[in-house]
């Protein structure tokens, strides 16, 4: 038995020997658990499980009936895990993820580059990059299915809401295992057409009176984002979008001026950099859990991604 095998039988047995304690269930009645902890709502974990809803509600309750012990607290906002929920969700999880990672070793390369591997990213880096970047992948490897969860928020890779994610920040918790994807730039851009109507913008002074397109700030999901403190000395005049997309849109259409990202704006010749002397220099970071590192497809995704960033350095920077 190679190292490899090992450490996954030892890992299997020390995760059984804590289940062993319990008296025994549908094993399978796991799996409906975990899609409940992780959606939060039942009717949500039944879409994704493609059951209904009355099916995964028995299944919970047989489990809790067998296990003796309520998992979740139901309620008008859904089902939260109790406190023995929580430690069943850390068992079922390491389960899972053994049961992943034997068929990723036996099962060779041809089962572990095909099933689904989601990718999580802020919407700029997701829409602008990765989207168009990931299709070679996906048609090198026609079982794989990529999912690019493109959207303004953070990703819990414990909750398996991803199996790569993109940050801003470097994460400082839990079994993750990350390391800088890149450096980007950020500069202010307005359009031609908003330039002809409104003047030239040379140097921060000339914002005066003109409408900066910025974040909802309550919606700011990490203090990286935020640009523009500093500029409402120049201009309180905001018109605010929730997203990266819905941003470089309303510059483009010549709403106003617009921190956006030069890799994403390249691609849009009537946009402008204004106040060049104005710029702000921002971080990625490519992060997967350490129980799905050893996946092929994971890794597959993860180095692909690496050397796509690696290539189109120039982009960035």
């Amino acid at each position: 038995m190679g190292e490899t095998e090992a450490a996954l039988c030892e890992n299997a047995n020390t995760v059984f020997g804590d289940l062993q304690r319990v008296n025994a269930f549908d094993w399978d009645d796991l799996r409906f658990f975990l899609a409940v902890a992780r959606a939060g709502r039942l009717t949500v974990a039944a879409r994704r499980l493609e059951a209904d809803h009355t099916t995964v509600s028995r299944r919970i309750s047989a489990l809790e009936q067998a296990l003796q012990t309520k998992l979740f607290e139901r309620g008008p906002q859904g089902y939260a895990l109790t406190e023995a929920g929580e430690r069943l969700l850390g068992l079922a999880e390491s389960m899972e993820s053994q049961a992943l990672a034997v068929a990723s070793e036996v099962g060779g390369s041809d089962l572990a580059l095909s099933g689904t591997v989601r990718i999580g990213a802020p919407d700029g880096f997701g829409t602008y990059f990765l989207a168009p970047e990931l299709g070679a992948l996906a048609e090198r490897h026609p079982d794989l299915t990529l999912q690019i969860v493109a959207l303004p928020r953070t990703f819990s890779l414990s909750k398996r809401e991803a199996d790569i994610a993109i940050t801003l920040e470097q994460p400082t918790e839990g079994r993750l295992v990350s390391r800088k994807l890149t450096d980007y730039r950020l500069r202010l851009y307005a359009s031609m057409a908003y330039l002809d109507r409104h003047g030239p913008i040379g140097e921060p002074a000339d914002l005066a009176g003109k409408t900066l397109v910025t974040y909802v700030p309550d919606l700011v999901y990490s203090p990286v984002l935020d640009y523009f403190t500093g500029l409402e000395k120049y201009t309180s005049r905001r018109y605010e979008c929730a997203s990266v997309v819905a941003q470089v849109e309303a510059v483009r259409a010549g709403i106003g001026v617009g921190v956006l990202h030069d890799y994403a704006i390249r691609q849009f010749p009537e946009l402008r950099v204004v106040t060049p002397s104005l710029s702000f220099t921002r971080t990625y970071w490519l992060v997967m859990h350490a129980e799905v590192r050893s996946l092929r497809r994971v890794e597959e995704v993860h180095s692909f991604i690496l050397s796509r960033v690696k290539a189109k350095r120039g982009l960035f920077l």
